[in-house]
């Protein structure tokens, strides 16, 4: 399906799954640089006129914002991620990419949190409505990782699919100038092998960079994935890679996979959540779950949105306004009549049924990346894969044949 949509809207790259646990080899297209020479890959994106976006630190964690020089970025800074918990620390060295990922994604900057969709005057009788253009921009996202990478496959599938397109995310999606950080330490709440979208990132990228810090060296392994990125690589000082740098990126490769422990078994995942509509683990989740939409505003993948419409005192100036929502609202379920999901209960398990299950239905991909982030910034501490594995471990006390109950 995304192979249909890249074609139709000459989004670079192409959707492409592989073994999870399987170590590729780097592109023949691999090159080195240096400091210097990231550096000067920044420069060149903005005489090329994009903005460049990409991760600083700012307000105890790493978030993403416009970026100019190497020094904003996250220098000597890398982070301890577990359930419920998240803390930067300083590191022993200087690497540019130290870290994984923070609470925000890149999903910002393609689907507003807030958006003007229309505006409307009243000049005597005669009405005029004024529709928000989308943004002429050209945006580059400096360091986005391979589970963000595949965010990005999937909200193609939710807002350029046929007949549904938004073209304020197509705009922007279509002018995008990607370069990816291969992972070489993943936290601890990182799944993303086991739903085949990380450590590192194969294709869709413009550019994919692999860090390289030693004692002696500090370079980095760039591989082009795109006309474009080729392009902007002749003006940037570099060198083929060796083959023993291509062995070593392969060994600090396979030393982030082999890191990575926590698992989701993604076999016949959507019929075993749709059969544990009634487990009790709902119940159990329910009394921890504050219903505090954490897990759904820091997903990469989460695109629930509502509309607003205001006026002015005067009647004659009104609005349109699209802003993110959340499943685990109460006015998220709202129809002429009440509410359909009041209880907690009923709330998570739309959240895990429709990012598992019915998103499989809809979209034809898995809902969920395993960036964990879910999981690190749930005040909580719920845990999205142990949850999947405790409905499963028990047979589901009913096989419900109808509708959810709220």
């Amino acid at each position: 399906m995304l192979a249909d949509v890249a074609s139709t809207t000459g989004i670079r790259g192409r959707d492409h799954w592989h073994d999870p646990f399987m170590v590729r080899e780097p592109m023949n297209q691999a090159h080195l640089v240096n400091r210097g020479g990231l550096q000067t890959l920044l420069d060149t994106l903005r005489e090329q006129g994009y903005s460049v976006i990409g991760p600083r630190v700012s307000e105890g964690a790493v978030m993403t914002a416009p970026i100019e020089t190497l020094e904003d970025l996250p220098v000597g800074w890398t982070e301890r991620q577990a359930p419920g918990h998240y803390r930067l620390e300083k590191r022993p060295d200087k690497a540019l990419f130290g870290f994984t990922v923070g609470p925000y994604s890149f999903k910002a900057y393609l689907v507003k949190p807030r958006l003007k969709l229309w505006s409307a005057n009243l000049k005597g009788d005669q009405p005029t409505i004024e529709e928000t253009p989308p943004a002429d921009q050209k945006l580059a996202l400096f360091g986005i990782r391979s589970c963000d990478m595949a965010g990005l496959r999937i909200q193609d599938q939710v807002f350029m699919r046929e007949g549904a397109v938004d073209p304020h995310y197509q705009a922007t999606r279509g002018s995008l100038f990607l370069i990816a950080v291969q992972c070489t330490d993943p936290a601890p709440t990182c799944f993303c092998a086991s739903m085949g979208k990380g450590p590192q990132c194969s294709d869709g990228f413009d550019l994919a960079l692999t860090e390289i810090l030693d004692d002696s060296r500090h370079d980095f392994l760039v591989e082009v994935g795109s006309e474009e990125g080729r392009r902007i690589m002749t003006q940037i000082p570099h060198h083929d890679a060796s083959r023993e740098e291509l062995n070593l990126v392969r060994t600090l490769w396979r030393r982030a996979n082999a890191s990575i422990s926590r698992t989701m078994e993604v076999t016949n995942l959507k019929d075993d959540v749709y059969l544990a509509s009634d487990h009790t683990e709902w119940d159990s989740v329910a009394q921890r779950c504050l219903s505090c939409a954490n897990c759904t505003m820091v997903c990469p993948t989460c695109f629930c949105t509502s509309f607003e419409d205001t006026t002015d005192l005067t009647g004659d100036h009104a609005e349109r306004w699209r802003r993110w929502d959340s499943c685990f609202s109460l006015d998220h379920s709202y129809i002429h009549g009440g509410h359909v999901r009041r209880s907690t209960k009923s709330k998570y398990r739309q959240w895990m049924t429709h990012k598992l299950a019915t998103w499989q239905d809809q979209f034809g991909v898995i809902g969920c990346t395993g960036c964990g982030r879910c999981i690190t910034w749930c005040p909580v501490g719920i845990d999205i894969t142990e949850e999947i594995r405790l409905i499963r471990q028990q047979e589901t006390s009913v096989k419900v044949k109808g509708e959810l109950s709220p």
